[in-house]
């Protein structure tokens, strides 16, 4: 796997491309009760052109409840059947942006608030990435075994994808 490390809007690029196709990451937070980081699946709504990843989610979650402690987290994303993986440290910011749960309300988020997109209890989650990194192999598990394979027996590089950090 070769390093190649993504700038500005490339890295930006990159980082809505992965997010966006994954679309599960897990949500790391920080308690001042714990060592150990409490973690949930949240589903990306959108990344936006500054390379910011938005949420919803409700203020009667133990993340909120984290998060009114310590606004920073990590951001895994992981789909082991393509070999995609992304990692990101970011600071949040919480609101309860109308416009905002107006664009990402949907069939699923329903289910999840009962009143609707005026449930008091929703909130908007804006992710601001200040280190990224990626591993990204660009084909699934066995073409990439293949290639490794195929490299160990023959001495020969191949191509098995890039890692590198995300710099936004």
């Amino acid at each position: 796997m070769s390093t190649e490390h993504l700038n500005n809007e490339e890295a930006i690029s990159k980082l809505k491309e992965m997010a966006t196709k994954i679309d599960i990451g897990m949500l790391c937070t920080h308690t001042k009760d714990s060592k150990h980081v409490h973690a949930v699946p949240m589903s990306t709504q959108e990344v936006d052109d500054q390379g910011n990843i938005w949420f919803l989610f409700s203020s009667e979650s133990e993340t909120f409840r984290h998060l009114q402690e310590d606004s920073s987290i990590c951001l895994l994303y992981s789909d082991p059947g393509n070999y995609s993986f992304l990692s990101i440290h970011a600071d949040t910011e919480v609101s309860q942006d109308q416009g905002r749960i107006d664009k990402y309300w949907n069939k699923m988020i329903e289910g999840w608030f009962e009143k609707g997109k005026e449930d008091p209890r929703i909130r908007v989650m804006k992710v601001k990435p200040h280190e990224a990194h990626y591993w990204d192999t660009k084909s699934n598990k066995m073409i990439t075994f293949m290639k490794v394979a195929v490299s160990g027996i023959t001495g020969q590089k191949m191509d098995v994808g890039r890692s590198g950090d995300l710099n936004i």
